[in-house]
């Protein structure tokens, strides 16, 4: 029975595997922030490595994906946050639109979340 069930997830593997694609740099992504204290928000439009202030945060979009097979369904944007009043960056890594909690910038009084690749 277990080799039955491992030559399944082996066969099945390719099935589940998604081909990527980068948005183009000029391009980039779209992120929304949220100041918790005031309740301002704001859509950002980002190409790959430009930055924005917006409060005590500078947002840095480093690159932005989505699957090839259907561009619209998620996207995937590497992102470096810095608090203007902290020296390291506050967040640096992957966000995931369709799954924020999963790797989300954990920082008092800001939120930060991806909705898109353009």
């Amino acid at each position: 029975m277990k080799r039955v069930l491992w030559l399944l997830a082996l066969i099945a593997a390719p099935a589940m595997a998604q081909d990527i694609e980068s948005a183009s740099s000029a391009a980039g992504g779209t992120v929304r922030w949220l100041d918790k204290v005031t309740g301002a928000t704001s859509d950002l439009s980002l190409a790959d490595g430009e930055s924005v202030t917006e409060g005590f945060l500078t947002i840095q979009m480093d690159e932005c994906r989505y699957p090839a097979s259907d561009p619209t369904s998620d996207a995937y944007a590497h992102l470096t946050i810095t608090d203007t009043r902290v020296g390291p960056p506050v967040f640096e890594g992957w966000m995931i639109a369709s799954s924020p909690a999963l790797s989300a910038l954990d920082h008092p009084r800001y939120d930060v979340w991806v909705l898109d690749c353009m």
